[in-house]
């Protein structure tokens, strides 16, 4: 049996999230690493906002900032999923868990290893099977997403965000200078075209489409010119996916479950 085992995550995203969410509720102990200052998008769909307001409820299931061992086991007694600031992973160490997964979703290796635990799981591009982790998982919208990649990587990023109501990159912001961001609006209000949102520093952050602000990265952050601040959803009546784990995150959450009972059936 693998319920009750540990399970390290590395990241605490939306994409992430949505993995923990099923491993959690599938009776796996998750913890999850952290950076000190998380900057999801999605944050009404992220456990890594733990980070800052201690405590997050996402469909159900809490997660709590922890900051030591005792925390940690504390945190699994009472049914709540950890989460600890630990870029470099020394709880990896520390725990020795069975399986690691990196749900950074950074496009890169940030110090991923396939000898951290038995079971190594990456999503996304910038990681080969058989040599940085055990499985890769294609995080690539389209016919293959959440699919298992055993030899090899997944699909280079395009740089193309995916297709949502008939937009792809209009409903995509990003930011117009390095600066500090000045939100105008929240997660889930509605925008207009045109419309300015935030400001980074004194440049106005400008919309493409009208929708639902459906992400928009933590108020006060540090970001870069180009980096993407902001995410909007043309579909007005969907309000509800803004607090819900996303299609593409569970498909994906799916592969990794796939890919850990394979792990442990292969003779």
């Amino acid at each position: 049996m693998i319920l009750n085992d540990i399970v390290i995550v590395r990241g605490g995203g939306d994409l992430a999230s949505g993995v923990v969410q099923k491993l959690y509720r599938c009776g796996f102990k998750v913890l999850i690493l952290e950076i000190q200052n998380p900057s999801s998008i999605r944050r009404r769909t992220s456990f890594s906002e733990a980070i800052y307001n201690r405590q997050v409820k996402i469909e159900g299931i809490t997660a709590v900032y922890v900051n030591c061992l005792d925390h940690i086991n504390e945190a699994w007694s009472n049914k709540n999923i950890p989460v600890i600031i630990d870029p470099n992973g020394k709880y990896i160490s520390l725990l020795q868990p069975n399986i690691v997964v990196d749900a950074i979703v950074a496009k890169k290796n940030l110090g991923m290893k396939i000898d951290l635990a038995p079971i190594t799981i990456a999503l996304g591009p910038g990681f080969t099977a058989g040599k940085d982790v055990d499985i890769v998982i294609e995080t690539s919208r389209g016919h293959d997403l959440g699919r298992l990649i055993f030899k090899g990587e997944a699909k280079k990023d395009t740089g193309i965000p995916g297709v949502i109501g008939g937009y792809s990159i209009e409903r995509v912001v990003y930011s117009p200078c390095n600066g500090k961001i000045e939100n105008l609006k929240d997660i889930g209000e509605t925008v207009d075209k045109d419309e300015i949102i935030a400001y980074v520093g004194d440049k106005p952050v400008i919309t493409e489409i009208s929708g639902l602000l459906r992400g928009i990265i933590k108020n006060g952050s540090l970001v870069t010119a180009g980096l993407k601040i902001a995410d909007i959803d043309p579909r007005i009546t969907e309000k509800d996916n803004c607090y819900t784990i996303s299609d593409k995150s569970r498909n994906i959450a799916g592969g990794v479950l796939e890919a850990i009972y394979y792990m442990t059936t292969i003779d």
